[in-house]
């Protein structure tokens, strides 16, 4: 164990991460995170073959985000009070006893009920956060708290390759995934409980009790300061039209091309390693190229240009496929009184076999390497934007105001969208968020003009300063 004395003695030592430490919290949220991606690309349909309708699925995807905003800051102040473990383990085990009620359901009661559940106990990583800022100093705590962002990245990607295995071993058994998810989440529980070193001694607890809440007056505050406002309307609605693409994905390729979830898992897939791809490599060095502020303006151009797309994909199945096999793979062999046959209960309108083909798939391919590429980009960088046009003493308290933008947007996402999908179609949710983002766009070209970062970087090429 390092003492004080050790670090007085190793100057520099405090300007080092130590992955030691990190490394167990890492490990601990990748793996928690990969029962929540397991089971994204499936739940729409799952739900679907239920018969509900598209907007009552759009209230079970925003129920998991609005039980986070709830379940986020009551564990992060009894985390506090208690220390990191023993709140990370009760909420671990919270979300493995979520994926069993969703691997188990027969109703779409209990598919609510264990969204319910996984929210309140997905809202800890805010607690994984906490111990990351326990366990780094403030000049790798920006290090630590990206290798949270990482484990989201890989998450996304090792998640639904997960479901697709799953699937197809299980001859598309919408249950299996759920129980592998609850098989990550109980080896996260035991490897907090046996590998995870408590991070905030017992010395500390209980003393961050008079922290200053975030307040509607805050939100009202941050948004009509003029050197950020226009930005935290950006990063909502950004989230507002990827958080409604990512949420309803599924469910358009459902009834578009009559995907099942294995197709849909292999989709995610493809976005996943776009999205990674950009935030973990390019975005640095666009940003150093473009600005931030071009790279927003970039970002929302390819969002409108991707969304607008995808809107217009053709309805057409692939070759083989078969509308009375995809709804037995549905109807998961339930089968209500009287209904013959059983799979007349899918809850959305599917293609039928008379206009197969590669063209719709290849559409939806294509437009989404604009999509991934501006959804990647847009949230980093305006948050990047954002610190540099604040005081630094003001920098995390304009973050936690940015982060309850975006969990808002997460929230009304799929309510919005799966209304507008009920209403209006399967192409409209898509189809609203291209037209709002190019609005954002020409209102962002003319309200976002070049800060002080712009004038600093361009001296500092001038001198010489720039790579």
């Amino acid at each position: 164990m390092t003492t004080e004395t050790d670090n007085q003695t190793a100057p520099g030592a405090d300007e080092k991460l130590d992955f030691k430490r990190i490394l167990p919290i890492f490990i601990i949220v990748l793996i928690d995170l990969l029962g929540l991606t397991i089971i994204i690309p499936l739940l729409p349909l799952y739900a679907a073959s239920f018969g509900v309708s598209p907007a009552i699925i759009g209230v079970l995807g925003a129920a998991y985000p609005i039980m986070q905003v709830i379940g986020a800051p009551i564990l992060g102040r009894l985390s506090d009070r208690y220390g990191r473990k023993p709140i990370l383990v009760i909420s671990q085990i919270g979300t493995f006893i979520g994926f069993i009620i969703l691997g188990f359901a027969n109703s779409i009661i209990l598919l609510f009920l264990a969204r319910i559940i996984d929210g309140i106990s997905g809202a800890n990583i805010s607690t994984a956060q906490a111990a990351i800022t326990d366990s780094t100093t403030e000049k790798t705590r920006t290090q630590g708290l990206g290798l949270i962002g990482a484990a989201f990245g890989l998450g996304f990607i090792v998640g639904p390759v997960i479901a697709f295995v799953s699937l197809a071993a299980s001859g598309n058994d919408y249950r299996v995934p759920a129980f592998v998810a609850a098989g990550f989440s109980l080896l996260s529980v035991l490897l907090t409980s046996f590998w995870f070193q408590e991070t905030l001694p017992a010395e500390e607890r209980g003393k961050r009790q008079n922290l200053e809440t975030l307040s509607v007056n805050a939100l009202l505050k941050a948004l009509k300061n003029p050197a950020v406002g226009i930005l935290l309307i950006l990063i909502f609605a950004q989230q507002l039209a990827f958080g409604g693409f990512e949420q309803l994905l599924s469910l358009f390729t459902l009834s578009n091309q009559g995907f099942n979830a294995s197709r849909n898992a292999i989709i995610f897939v493809y976005v996943g390693f776009i999205v990674v791809a950009v935030q973990g490599y390019y975005i640095g060095k666009w940003s150093r190229r473009f600005g931030d502020r071009r790279l927003i303006f970039g970002g929302l151009a390819l969002l409108a240009i991707g969304l607008t797309a995808i809107s217009l994909t053709p309805r057409q199945p692939l070759p083989g496929y078969s509308q009375a096999a995809l709804e037995e793979e549905l109807s998961g062999g339930r089968q209500a009184v009287g209904e013959t046959p059983p799979t007349q209960n899918v809850g959305v309108s599917l293609p039928d076999e008379s206009n197969t083909g590669w063209l719709g798939l290849a559409w939806i391919l294509v437009s989404m390497v604009p999509i991934a590429i501006g959804g990647g980009v847009l949230q980093p960088t305006i948050n990047s934007l954002i610190t540099k046009r604040v005081e630094p003493q003001e920098v995390g308290g304009i973050l936690g105001i940015s982060s309850s933008f975006l969990s808002a947007a997460n929230a009304l996402a799929p309510l919005i969208g799966g209304v507008l999908f009920q209403a209006l179609g399967p192409r409209s949710p898509f189809l609203s968020g291209g037209i709002l983002m190019a609005l954002l766009l020409a209102l962002a070209v003319k309200r976002i003009t070049p800060g002080r970062e712009e004038t600093m970087a361009a001296g500092l090429a001038r001198g010489g300063g720039g790579h």
